[in-house]
């Protein structure tokens, strides 16, 4: 969960580096969202795996931390998170990887 806090506040961050204050504030609305995949779209060479993984943090820190109620007639995707890890055989090693490339990333978006 506060890995996906992490690259929640990083992705953010890097846009607004991107785009600027004025054009992030302007589209402020298109970034109120948690979805580390969609918040993620501008990162370099993410395959599968990765967006994968990231959907799995986005579950966790929206379940986990933000909403621990998954709300009715969502309680089936807590199966997903147990589907995407055994598809794609995440551990916590291709977690805490993927998160420091996309964390290193901030470094080409300083420039």
């Amino acid at each position: 969960m506060l890995v996906g806090y992490s690259l929640e506040i990083c992705l953010k961050g890097m846009t607004i580096l991107r785009k600027g204050i004025d054009a992030y504030a302007a589209d402020e609305r298109a970034h109120k969202h948690h979805d580390l995949v969609r918040l993620a779209e501008f990162v370099p060479d993410l395959n599968e795996k990765d967006k994968a993984t990231l959907q799995l943090l986005t579950y966790y820190l929206v379940w986990a931390g933000r909403y621990p109620d998954p709300g009715s007639g969502r309680e089936e995707q807590s199966e997903t998170i147990f589907a995407l890890s055994e598809r794609h055989q995440i551990s916590g090693k291709d977690m805490f990887s993927l998160a420091a490339r996309v964390m290193g990333h901030a470094q080409i978006a300083v420039g």
